[in-house]
């Protein structure tokens, strides 16, 4: 490892820890007033930049099964792009609107007991999906970026190590971010 791997890992650790913190810390800060039109259209963006994600990353192995490797780098650093602007957008809905709750079909931030028994042991299924992708969201961060790193500077062996854990995370992460966007958008208060 040479001192500008050294300086690019440490870059990438940093910017996860960032992310890390901004995720949690829109948490915890009360929404500012007055809420931008715009940002009841952002979930739905959010789902559609998943889903053509997901289909990226499909495309992407296809092209490096096929030893396209100019293919599969444009097509990954274009998942990339998408994956950075489904971040920033995804930070500035949840800087206006706190957590939907899964069941809350009168959109009142309560689950009633009629609520809960219309989801049944579909909102388990919903939990455990959510659960797996935010856990795996942050995990996958710092895997794609060192990725990048070592696929950009032809570092290929090392690059084959790392994107065999970073990539089913991230297609898994791509995929489950669509399906939590069909389970929960019916319960959007928008």
């Amino acid at each position: 490892m040479n001192i500008n791997d050294k300086f690019f890992l440490r870059l990438i650790w940093i910017v996860t820890a960032v992310v890390l913190l901004v995720v949690i810390a829109l948490k915890m800060i009360p929404p500012p007033q007055g809420r931008p039109s715009f940002i009841y259209m952002l979930p739905h963006i959010i789902g559609g930049i998943n889903a053509t994600c997901s289909i990226l990353l499909i495309i992407s192995l296809i092209f490096i099964k096929r030893k396209n490797i100019q293919a599969h780098k444009v097509t990954n650093v274009i998942t990339f792009v998408l994956s950075a602007l489904f971040l920033v957008f995804y930070i500035l809905f949840h800087l206006y609107e706190k957590d939907t709750r899964f069941g809350d079909a009168d959109h009142n931030g309560l689950l009633s007991a009629a609520e809960l028994a219309a989801t049944g042991a579909y909102r388990y299924v919903y939990f455990f999906i959510l659960i797996t992708h935010i856990i795996l969201a942050v995990v996958v961060l710092p895997l794609i970026l060192i990725s990048f790193l070592r696929g950009f500077s032809m570092q290929v062996e090392r690059h084959r190590k790392i994107v065999r854990w970073a990539y089913p995370v991230w297609l898994y992460v791509a995929v489950t971010g669509v399906v939590v966007y069909l389970m929960i958008s019916p319960y959007y208060n928008f």
